[in-house]
């Protein structure tokens, strides 16, 4: 007697809310907190959309601001 295939395994799912969670967090630390503040705001949308929760949205925010006040402090005291 032989036993029947498993089912395929699921297809991943298109997961763009860390996608932009990541991507903002990334780039808000290392290049530029605007471009930060923006992929987490597209995070935050799609974590609303999806019914998820948004804490790499929050991240990235936090990330950008850290960023940016460091960025600001690194530029008055070197003048």
């Amino acid at each position: 007697m032989t036993t029947p295939y498993p089912p395929p395994a699921a297809q991943p799912a298109n997961d763009r809310t860390t996608l932009w969670g990541v991507l903002g967090i990334v780039l808000g630390l290392i290049c530029c907190p605007i471009l930060g503040v923006v992929f987490g705001v597209l995070a935050l949308q799609e974590a609303k959309k999806a019914g998820k929760p948004p804490t790499l949205a929050y991240i990235a925010f936090a990330a950008s601001a850290v960023s940016l006040i460091w960025n600001i402090y690194y530029i008055s005291t070197s003048l």
